[in-house]
């Protein structure tokens, strides 16, 4: 069996739209940087929400096998929780293939932001990351309707 892309040239245009969703578990004293915006690299909120929009449009660079899409809305949120920060995205276009693969790229690329920039305060006194953790990335929403652009 050889890989190959899904051919959905008989598919109809469809309004399709995913959300995902995921964690970094952090230090609290990384969080609490974070909300004084005391962060030396810069705010890693910011940095999540315009790297999550990047991952979504770079998914079929990534993963060779999903098609290209023409993302009509890619919307990334942030929650700063005690120990954590939840990254939502919600990804829309009106394609003949589901947009679930963009909306957990995006919610990945933003954590993995999230993480580069906070990691000179998570590592230990040997360089290591005992408690930093990326979480529960997933899709917690998919729709596809009828409703044509």
């Amino acid at each position: 069996m050889s890989i190959k892309q899904v051919d959905v040239s008989a598919k109809p245009v469809q309004k399709r739209e995913a959300v995902a969703v995921g964690r970094i578990i952090l230090k609290h004293s990384t969080v609490e940087m974070i909300r004084k915006k005391a962060v030396e690299k810069g705010d890693p909120l910011q940095l999540a929400h315009v790297a999550g929009i990047l991952g979504a449009k770079q998914t079929p660079t990534l993963l060779p096998l999903c098609h290209p899409l023409k993302l009509e809305h890619v919307e990334i949120t942030e929650e700063v929780g005690e120990n954590y920060i939840e990254v939502r995205s919600k990804v829309v276009a009106y394609e003949k293939t589901g947009v679930e693969m963009e909306a957990l790229t995006a919610v990945a690329t933003a954590l993995l932001n999230i993480w580069d920039v906070v990691k000179q305060y998570e590592k230990d006194e040997y360089g290591q990351y005992p408690t930093t953790a990326i979480t529960d990335i997933r899709v917690v929403s998919k729709v596809k309707t009828s409703e044509t652009a």
